[in-house]
């Protein structure tokens, strides 16, 4: 049966953002809803040496964020982010199994400057999908719908504050920081990318099941 998925189009998804995609037939981002702060749409995690570690992309800030689309969110680039991202991602995996592996392909993100969120939330999606050898092929909404028919509604999964069972059901990997800090489920798929490579895709091909019934 075809897997029609509506999803928000985040910042170096998630890991049970990827098993989603990774399981659909096709992809509709979303793009016409309202931006909304403390959101995957301009954040991830990643697993530091203390814990789970935060990065987020500024946004430019305006009375009128809250009714904007979330494709018209611009940038803050006055901010240095990307060197403070890519250094934080560098101290956190520079000793992981595949960070060198992956380090020439993603480091560009971070030098090349981007002025709209979408396009720097998608090319951050492209560039995993490209390195894991997988299709990646998606469409945007034309307009918001509230309660959209004939496709499944994964749009939820934007919420970064919210807690969801599937996170339990994840299988643990070994991590950089587990001796300290145990497993910590559902980071940026950045994570699983340094420690497990090529075998991310089986991963998430695994679990399926946890959104999807076989």
């Amino acid at each position: 049966m075809a897997k029609r998925i509506l999803i928000h189009p985040v910042v170096f998804p998630s890991v049970s953002h990827f098993i989603v995609m990774y399981h659909a037939n096709e992809i509709l981002f979303e793009i016409h809803d309202h931006f909304e702060k403390q959101t995957y749409r301009n954040r991830y995690y990643i697993h530091g040496a203390h814990g789970k570690q935060l990065l987020t992309v500024p946004v430019k800030h305006s009375k009128s964020n809250r009714h904007r689309a979330t494709k018209d969110i611009e940038i803050a680039n006055e901010f240095n982010w990307q060197r403070q991202h890519w250094k934080s991602i560098e101290t956190a995996y520079r000793t992981s199994p595949y960070f060198e592996y992956y380090e020439d392909d993603l480091k560009p993100l971070f030098e090349q400057k981007f002025d709209k969120l979408i396009d720097f939330n998608i090319k951050t999606i492209e560039r995993i999908f490209e390195l894991l050898d997988l299709a990646f092929r998606f469409s945007f909404t034309k307009k918001y719908e509230k309660n959209p028919g004939g496709i499944i509604d994964f749009r939820y999964l934007v919420n970064a504050k919210s807690h969801f069972d599937f996170k339990e059901r994840l299988s643990p990997y070994f991590q950089q920081f587990s001796d300290r800090n145990g497993f910590l489920p559902d980071l940026s798929m950045l994570d699983l990318l340094f420690m497990q490579g090529p075998e991310a895709a089986v991963y998430l091909k695994n679990h399926g099941d946890l959104f999807f019934n076989p």
